[in-house]
């Protein structure tokens, strides 16, 4: 498991964007926008069960994902790494909160439709890279 650093940690702390990587079945990449947070050495993601990027780590826990410095896009940091455990329930409802708190300055999250059920991803950080 890669350490995550201070450096790592702050844009992790900041409501910077990443771009997470999963798989695909044929084992083509996707790529989408999320919002990330960081505990207990986990990197954590929170979306929607049954959305692709769920739906793919169930089958392949392979995951990557980047981030530019929101003040200068050509420092950078990649995290790769594998998704260890899933939490769904009121604990990833609150997460959702608390990311929307994070991004969005609201206190519940806005978008959150009737009968979704949100799920927290849990990356275990394998390598870290960055350029600055």
């Amino acid at each position: 498991m890669a350490e995550i650093t201070p450096e790592v940690r702050t844009r992790l702390e900041q409501p910077a964007f990443w771009f997470l990587a999963t798989l695909r079945k044929d084992g083509s990449p996707n790529v989408t926008s999320v919002w990330a947070d960081v505990q207990d050495g986990a990197v954590l993601v929170n979306t929607s069960k049954g959305r692709a990027k769920e739906r793919q780590v169930r089958r392949d826990p392979r995951v990557s994902m980047t981030a530019a410095d929101p003040e200068n896009p050509y420092s950078w940091i990649q995290i790769s790494g594998r998704v260890v455990d899933m939490v769904d329930g009121q604990e990833a409802l609150d997460h959702i909160d608390a990311m929307a708190k994070k991004y969005l300055d609201q206190d519940k999250y806005p978008y959150l439709q009737p009968g979704e059920e949100r799920v927290i991803l849990k990356i275990e950080p394998e390598k870290i890279s960055s350029y600055n």
